[in-house]
């Protein structure tokens, strides 16, 4: 590499007289000097770093030697200061050696002594003490540079933040132990990294990084646990009965964190991270009947004409016989939603309505619009994670257009209970509606459109009924997931006579393992659909297989080919009506657009048995394999009825066209 001054003219200054970073003025009451503004640099100034600079192609045993050899090149030795940070105090301390070998500073207390900490402890005898038992090595990470107007030490800061940015949020203590045939920077860093801006620019769903947090904590503490396990095991000669208790522990460990960091791996690659399932709204309480027993009809807006009044009283609020009605009026949807309590009905007056939240839907309501979906507007105003949250028993939205901006979620979420979605029209942004695990959603006489990720996404152990839909221009038209866990039940699904066309992928798209007895025959092995076909993939090359997937127009020999595309076979009286074209013309062209018809009818057809062909089947192999591990564990006689994880499908008189990928696609994992 190219070490001169010119190649670090973007992080550092050392052909330029003066510094060209930034400073920070320490909070406190001590008066410690200014330090070097380091912690703003951009995605593509730490990807640079990483990648030209530090870690190159290195593999993850070999990441301390190569930060090592990059701080030798670009570390002043000695002759500054900096301030030494920890969790319980601050001292001014000054650098006069680096022991780049274990990245630490040998470092000795300034002069006039300052220290800042939590209690009046840390006296200068007890820091000149701690120092020697340290043997005066610092962590560098540790040290926050002085700042210094010459620019001599610029890229020692900027140094510096590098390896604390590493260490803080891209190394992970396991990291040491994988595959060493791997490039480290692009299997940890680089999507770690990804992550991280990605988050900061609130690109990813709040609940999504608070599981991630959880999951992280979690793999580190059993990461914990089990190397002390197995350092125990290692360190023993007997082979004692304790010492086999402890290896079998120490496999359950391992097993664990080997679990928690595919979950791990999947929320940090931002073509997975969607498809895991994080259960976010578990907490939410519903409120249960109104304390007087009463149900409310909200009517949004709080004034109207009296005209619109009385057809909405007329239509809408006129009570049974022997009930005495409760009305209230709200300024907006969102406050009405708010108010309402188990079996409540809210009615939305024609208008548009900018709503700046979230609509939590947690107990059974109606949410209606009083007219045509495109009268009855609810867009959703200023930044969040999601739009529609729906836990409640059993909800039901209708007659309504629901239009999403600057969201990180889909604009409708199904995370329990039972949704039920009845003419309504969805302008998506993110993803359309997800049907979480063991959520049910009955879509009926409904149009969406404009998701950038699926128009509808299945997860595992829900169930999901499209009846009379338009889905359309979104990436992909519906994605049913069915790997997140093989505990799970497969998803129960119905679509029936739904308009899926003009999406960039495919119409539908199944996503699913690979089933360890398909990979014997893999490469001639195809599904009851001869489009169809099974595509093996080696796990080093799933993530550019995926990327291909998503990005690529066209398809290739690594893609399934789709529905749709290959030509129905031509009848003979066709073949005859070509051969007599020249003298009987006009009959010819009549016969020509009956057989377009018949074939196009005859297409649709086969790509509807053929969506429920595969689904059965892959829910059929599911049920086979969850029956022999209950069979492996000593359960020999299940309950059919009980443990059948078989799919209900019902897949009939849908139309697909113009899907950039066709009808119909499998991907495998």
């Amino acid at each position: 590499s190219d070490w001169s001054a010119d190649s670090w003219s973007d992080y550092g200054s050392r052909d330029k007289p003066g510094t060209t970073l930034g400073r920070t003025v320490p909070d406190g009451n001590v008066l410690f000097p200014d330090t070097f503004h380091t912690d703003h640099l951009l995605f593509y100034e730490r990807f640079r770093a990483y990648q030209d600079y530090i870690l190159a192609d290195c593999k993850a045993s070999e990441v301390k030697r190569f930060i090592a050899e990059y701080l030798e090149k670009v570390l002043e030795p000695s002759g500054w200061q900096a301030i030494w940070r920890t969790d319980v105090f601050e001292v001014l301390v000054g650098v006069v050696g680096v022991d780049f070998s274990a990245l630490k500073a040998v470092v000795q207390l300034s002069e006039p002594f300052l220290c800042e900490s939590q209690d009046s402890s840390f006296t200068l005898e007890c820091m000149q003490e701690l120092l020697e038992l340290k043997e005066r090595k610092i962590l560098l990470q540790e040290l926050w540079v002085v700042y210094d107007e010459s620019g001599e030490f610029d890229q020692t800061a900027l140094a510096i933040e590098h390896i604390r940015f590493f260490y803080q949020h891209i190394w992970r203590t396991w990291d040491e132990e994988e595959e060493d045939e791997f490039d480290y920077f692009v299997r940890c860093v680089e999507p770690r990294l990804r992550l991280h801006y990605d988050i900061l620019e609130h690109r990813v769903p709040s609940g999504l990084v608070a599981e991630y947090q959880n999951l992280l904590s979690q793999c580190e503490e059993l990461y914990e646990k089990f190397l002390s396990v197995r350092n125990s095991i290692s360190s023993g000669d007997s082979d004692s009965e304790a010492e086999n208790v402890s290896m079998v522990e120490g496999l359950k460990l391992y097993d664990k964190v080997e679990h928690l960091k595919q979950k791990l791996k999947l929320i940090e690659n931002p073509l997975l991270r969607y498809v895991f399932g994080y259960q976010k709204y578990g907490s939410l309480q519903a409120k249960g009947l109104r304390p007087t027993g009463a149900r409310v009809v909200h009517v949004v807006p709080w004034t109207m004409k009296s005209s619109l009044f009385h057809m909405l009283a007329r239509d809408k609020l006129s009570p049974a016989p022997c009930e005495d009605l409760e009305i209230q009026f709200h300024r907006d949807p969102l406050a009405a939603v708010n108010a309402c309590y188990e079996g409540d009905k809210v009615i939305i007056c024609p208008g548009h309505y900018f709503v700046d939240g979230v609509f939590s839907i947690a107990d059974s309501i109606e949410l209606e619009g009083y007219g045509l979906p495109d009268d009855v507007v609810i867009e959703k105003q200023g930044k969040g994670d999601n739009f529609f949250e729906c836990t409640g028993a059993n909800i039901k939205i209708s007659n309504l257009k629901l239009v999403q901006h600057d969201a990180v979620e889909g604009i409708l979420n199904v995370h329990h209970g039972k949704t039920t979605l009845e003419n309504c029209v969805l302008q998506c942004e993110t993803t359309g509606i997800t049907v979480r695990t063991s959520a049910e959603l009955l879509m009926r006489n409904s149009d969406l459109y404009g998701a950038k990720g699926a128009g509808v996404e299945i997860y595992p152990g829900s169930v999901c009924t499209l009846l009379h839909n338009g889905i359309h221009h979104c990436k992909e038209g519906i994605l049913v997931k069915n790997f997140l866990d093989e505990d799970y039940e497969v998803p129960k699904i119905a679509m029936v006579n739904n308009m899926i066309h003009n999406n960039e992928g495919y119409g539908v798209v199944l996503v699913r393992p690979e089933i360890p007895s398909e990979m014997k025959d893999a490469s001639a092995q195809e599904t009851t659909v001869g489009w169809v076909e099974s595509v093996k993939i080696e796990e080093n090359e799933f993530q550019d297989f995926l990327m291909m997937w998503l990005l690529c127009m066209t398809v290739g020999d690594i893609l399934f080919p789709a529905l749709g595309n290959t030509q129905p076979t031509q009848a003979d009286d066709e073949t005859a009506c070509a051969e007599g074209s020249r003298q009987e013309q006009p009959a010819c062209v009549t016969d020509e657009l009956e057989l377009y018809k018949r074939a196009e009818t005859s297409e649709q057809t086969e790509n509807n048995s053929a969506i429920a062909n595969v689904l059965g089947a892959t829910s059929a192999k599911k049920s086979q394999i969850h029956k022999k591990r209950l069979s492996e564990l000593g359960f020999t006689e299940a309950d059919d009825n009980l443990m059948s994880q078989e799919m209900f499908v019902s897949v009939e008189g849908n139309q697909f066209k113009w899907n950039g990928k066709g009808s119909f696609g499998i991907f495998f994992f």
